[in-house]
């Protein structure tokens, strides 16, 4: 199994990021998918997932509104498109999907393959 993220990079505050993340050995499916976050010095975040829970999307508090999690199942792909991006955003941004369906949406626990992450700096 293999996650592969991309599209991060470096932007200015106020700017747009589209990540990428393409599945291979996985068929994404309905199997619940997240996006982590692990900024300087902070704990690892959970910002968002899909199928999960009641089978609708999460997203924590500090990128809702901001940020969209959707998935191309045909190009077994999961996007995070990051809207109004701050410096607070800066990180390593972490693809993950768990082998459960509908798993808790705000458990981090759970997710058992892992892409190798993807730099998004937001300059202010």
């Amino acid at each position: 199994v293999q996650l592969v993220e991309s599209g991060g990079g470096s932007v200015q505050a106020g700017g747009s990021l589209t990540l990428s993340c393409v599945a291979s050995g996985f068929i994404l499916g309905d199997h619940t998918i997240g996006w982590f976050r692990q900024a300087p010095g902070k704990e690892q975040e959970k910002s968002s997932c899909i199928n999960c829970g009641d089978g609708t999307s999460y997203y924590a508090d500090s990128v809702k509104g901001r940020f969209t999690i959707s998935k191309d199942n045909a190009k077994n792909t999961v996007y995070l498109q990051m809207n109004s991006l701050k410096p607070d955003d800066t990180g390593v941004y972490y693809c993950t999907a768990s082998t459960v369906r509908a798993l808790a949406r705000l458990t981090t626990g759970g997710y058992e393959y892992w892409g190798q992450g993807t730099q998004v700096t937001v300059s202010s």
